[in-house]
């Protein structure tokens, strides 16, 4: 649920690169590799509709040209482009060239194909003249599938595995009882069952590690956001404003200059907004983050995050860290495998409403609440975005992406703590009711609010006026 890669989207970007690579490797595999001289990638949908404000044809020609979004440096992204756009060649998966122009060979389609709103096919010509197609769908949180989803036995062999195979909200907290064990703990040993306990530290101080540098770029770079909108960052003059003169070099330095500050409610408030706002300004800039369930929501979980390390608890720790990661990933996979974490299927309740949720249910373990809170908490945060609508103007994800991902962080720590004075034999609504609530809701929400730009304030803000 956590993954690392170059923003804004991970549907609409990192979802297609990871398309590209894939498709790549299968050609390989298949033995077609060195015997493609001309490619072409069909976009349909949602992919389409908004394609190129998240920079889908981007996402494409790195994914083709054998970048990694994980480790390329984000600073060299525009030179790759500019090469294949100027040179109307490609390395293709970075071991030979072969002519691309991406202006004719990248083609979008308005039309969305059956199994899902985020569709694109891939086509190659062999230098023997035969022709060879493969169609892939971004699901979500850079998820790519086949609708055959070939790897499904795969994934349900792994799945039953799992000391502890999950499903839905109740299955977890039945897991919890019969153990005596906190979610973390559940969710750590389904995890182990997979990698050692140095693999699983390392991955997380890595995704943590990225969401910490994330938010110091945007709390530390200024200017206007690219894309044509001229939508200013404000996570700078925000953090410039609370900062103060406290004196620091690094990150970690900066944690504890922002610990010194005032925490008064008015600058409790203005802090979480400024990390969420930073990490999606970074996003919106083909920037490097971490899929939180999306790209779209990524500055929910570190802003909690951040919140607790900075305001409520300061003796916090990686052990912390890890604990909040656990859990947070966890209720996202519930959301993914009971309703769907993909904008343009669900619209931005599938995004900030998932991600509000695994903050408020990793922030409420951290804080002490039980099973049945944590859980709480979650269905919380969620039944306050149902119903929520993804309408980006210009299909960038900026307005209004960026600051619903402050909305989403504020409205976490506050189902955090209702869960926490709430005792769950009075609890009225479970986790699993939300989730499915949640996806009917999805499947009878008009396809005009579900990341096409279609509706809502995509239409109903004159472009003129930004």
């Amino acid at each position: 649920m956590l993954k690392i890669g170059v923003g804004p989207s991970s549907s609409h970007t990192l979802g297609p690169w990871r398309a590209a690579e894939r498709w790549i490797s299968e050609l390989q595999e298949e033995g077609l590799f060195e015997k493609v001289n001309a490619i072409k990638v069909h976009v349909y949908g949602s992919l389409s509709l908004t394609g190129k404000g998240h920079a889908t044809d981007l996402a494409i020609m790195l994914g083709l040209a054998g970048a990694d979004p994980e480790y390329v440096p984000v600073e060299n992204i525009n030179a790759i482009i500019k090469e294949i756009e100027d040179g109307h060649t490609i390395d293709f998966g970075g071991k030979r060239i072969i002519e691309f122009d991406p202006k004719n060979q990248i083609i979008f389609h308005r039309e969305f194909l059956p199994f899902h709103a985020n569709g694109l096919t891939f086509e190659a010509t062999t230098h023997e003249g035969s022709q060879h197609s493969e169609t892939y769908y971004s699901i979500g949180g850079g998820f790519v599938v086949k609708e055959e989803r070939t790897h499904a036995k795969e994934n349900l062999a792994t799945f039953k595995t799992f000391p502890h195979p999950i499903q839905k909200a109740t299955e977890l907290l039945a897991h919890c009882e019969k153990y005596n064990k906190t979610i973390s703990e559940i969710v750590l040993e389904n995890e182990q069952s997979l990698r050692s306990d140095d693999e699983i530290d390392r991955e997380l101080n890595r995704v943590w590690d990225t969401m910490l540098e994330c938010m110091y770029t945007g709390c530390h770079t200024e200017g206007t956001l690219p894309g044509g909108l001229n939508v200013r960052r404000r996570a700078y003059d925000i953090h410039q404003k609370l900062i103060s003169e406290k004196p620091y070099n690094n990150p970690v330095e900066w944690i504890y200059a922002i610990r010194d500050t005032e925490v008064k409610f008015r600058q409790i408030i203005k802090w979480v907004s400024c990390f969420a706002i930073a990490v999606n300004e970074v996003n919106a800039s083909l920037g490097r983050v971490v899929t939180a369930p999306t790209n779209g929501s990524a500055g929910v979980i570190p802003a909690v995050l951040m919140y607790y390390m900075v305001i409520e608890n300061h003796d916090a720790n990686f052990d912390d860290i890890k604990q909040f990661l656990l859990v947070a990933g966890e209720i996202g996979s519930i959301f993914k495998k009971g309703a769907t974490i993909s904008a343009a299927m669900g619209g931005c309740q599938a995004e900030i409403g998932v991600s509000s949720a695994m903050a408020a249910a990793g922030l409420t373990e951290l804080m002490g609440g039980t099973p049945e809170q944590v859980l709480i908490a979650a269905e919380i945060a969620m039944e306050h975005h149902l119903g929520l609508t993804c309408d980006p103007i210009a299909g960038l994800v900026q307005v209004p992406c960026i600051e619903r991902n402050a909305m989403g962080a504020i409205k976490a720590i506050n189902a955090a703590e209702l869960a926490m004075d709430t005792d769950p034999k009075n609890a009225k609504v479970p986790l699993d009711k939300v989730v499915n609530t949640m996806w009917e809701t999805a499947k009878d929400m008009n396809s005009k609010y579900k990341e096409t730009s279609e509706g809502g304030l995509a239409v109903g803000v004159n472009l003129s006026d930004c």
